[in-house]
């Protein structure tokens, strides 16, 4: 199977605390481990599996669209049309965070943890926290 080809799920699963340090936990289902302290915690929700196997999503080749029929991410597919193989990946939330030099906002992709970023703008260095 070849991951060429990549398509970014529609769907995700809610967004949740870490019960033991309070920060963001990865967007994930199953077993996950928190980025600020490492705690493992159990994650899954019902109605995320059952939206992940009813997405409907184009082929990245020939565009057909199809259902994912899987309740999981990331997954491997294959278009039953064209036979081209791809990756369903999980989405990435995005979200905007404003520099604290310049007040300009800018658009990042939300992970767990801590990071540092220095603005494209104003090149004021700084960290965010999710």
């Amino acid at each position: 199977m070849s991951d060429e080809h990549v398509v970014e799920s529609k769907i995700q699963p809610p967004a949740l605390s870490c019960p033991k340090c309070n920060g963001m936990l990865p967007m994930k289902l199953g077993e996950v481990t928190c980025k600020l302290c490492e705690a493992r915690v159990r994650i899954d929700h019902a109605q995320t599996r059952k939206n992940w196997a009813q997405e409907k999503l184009s082929c990245p080749e020939c565009s057909k669209v199809l259902i994912a029929g899987v309740d999981q991410r990331p997954a491997q597919l294959k278009c039953g049309s064209c036979e081209t193989y791809f990756t369903l990946a999980e989405q990435t939330p995005r979200v905007e965070i404003t520099c604290p030099g310049c007040e300009r906002n800018l658009r990042m992709k939300r992970r767990p943890g801590e990071r540092s970023i220095e603005c494209p703008a104003c090149e004021t260095s700084f960290k965010v926290k999710f």
